[in-house]
């Protein structure tokens, strides 16, 4: 049995881009990569790891199946001033950099599908490493749906390490919310249920339900394995939206759950997914990779990473020597 650690690399390089003052982009996109190299040599230290996977963005496949999917994000893309194309290109320039090198001088596996996510990638890892350990490297709270005695999740900008029996925050301690109360174990099914339901504001997927009382949430979720009254009460309703189209629950609901259930990807992009994994995923031993990483901190400016090379080299040597499952549509 091995163990993985699958970085988000787009999620920690953004919440960076936005979440931290720096002087320029240079040295903003130098604190993103310092950032994730912390975070991945501190769960491959902890959890003894075997291999680090990257996954990167494609062009989502959502935004064909549902128009207004992220739609925002590109309003607000076409409306950034000269300025800020200009600091975006600067930071995805070191960004770029930093790829070419993990795929060309490291033996870290490097995953995109170019109509895939990383979450889709993500997803499909674990899928086709059932057996195996995963340690996923990300703020983003959709993977809490996938959270179970194999699965945990580092945030590397808080340091909360997310498991099936607890959260812990950097020192290993049971973690505690601002109220300074102790955080609350997620339950997958329950958390990925509400999001279906609730819709998810920051990816601009409609409620399947606006408005619907917590209650009567939790009475339909504890009801989802009979499907009686309170499953069907819920799922049978019918709302209209702001166009006034009747929309029935279900149909929403069905619509969300494609969108967001990270295991309910159409069939034929699960096979896809699993042949871009199966073509991606490193076997080749690169040597030298220390003398590698050294001329590119230098090149960067990335002074800590440059005299602690030795404590990156580990995990960036490792190439894979696991097993894939039977690529194709996966059943689960």
């Amino acid at each position: 049995m091995a163990t993985y650690v699958l970085v988000d690399s787009l999620n920690l390089a953004m919440r960076v881009r936005y979440g931290m003052r720096a002087p320029d982009m240079e040295t903003t996109a130098g604190l993103a990569i310092h950032i994730m190299f912390n975070a991945i040599k501190k769960v491959w230290n902890q959890f003894n790891a075997d291999h680090v996977v990257f996954c990167q963005e494609g062009r989502s496949w959502r935004k064909d199946f549902y128009t207004p999917y992220k739609a925002h994000r590109r309003e607000l893309a076409a409306a950034r001033t000269e300025q800020e194309v200009a600091e975006d290109a600067h930071f995805f320039d070191a960004i770029n950099q930093f790829q070419d090198f993990l795929i060309n001088k490291t033996n870290v596996t490097v995953l995109r599908d170019p109509n895939g996510e990383a979450d889709d990638m993500i997803a499909r890892w674990i899928a086709l490493h059932a057996e195996d350990d995963h340690i996923i490297v990300s703020t983003d709270s959709d993977f809490q749906q996938l959270i179970a005695p194999n699965v945990k999740i580092f945030n590397g900008i808080e340091g909360l390490l997310y498991t099936h029996v607890g959260v812990w925050d950097k020192n290993g301690d049971p973690a505690k919310s601002r109220k300074g109360e102790p955080m609350q174990v997620p339950n997958p099914a329950l958390a990925l249920f509400e999001k279906i339901m609730r819709g998810d504001a920051s990816d601009n997927v409609m409620s399947a339900y606006p408005g619907v009382r917590k209650k009567r949430l939790m009475e339909a979720f504890e009801n989802r394995h009979e499907q009686g009254y309170a499953w069907n009460n819920l799922m049978l309703s019918r709302w209209t939206d702001h166009e006034g189209h009747e929309i029935r629950v279900k149909d929403a609901y069905e619509r969300n759950r494609t969108l967001i259930d990270l295991k309910a990807q159409p069939e034929h992009l699960k096979a896809q997914f699993d042949l871009t994994i199966q073509a991606c995923v490193n076997h080749e031993h690169k040597r030298d990779v220390g003398f590698h990483l050294l001329k590119f901190a230098n090149k960067l400016g990335l002074v800590r990473i440059e005299q602690h090379a030795h404590d990156y080299s580990a995990w960036l040597s490792q190439p894979y020597s696991g097993n894939l499952k039977h690529t194709g549509c996966a059943t689960e």
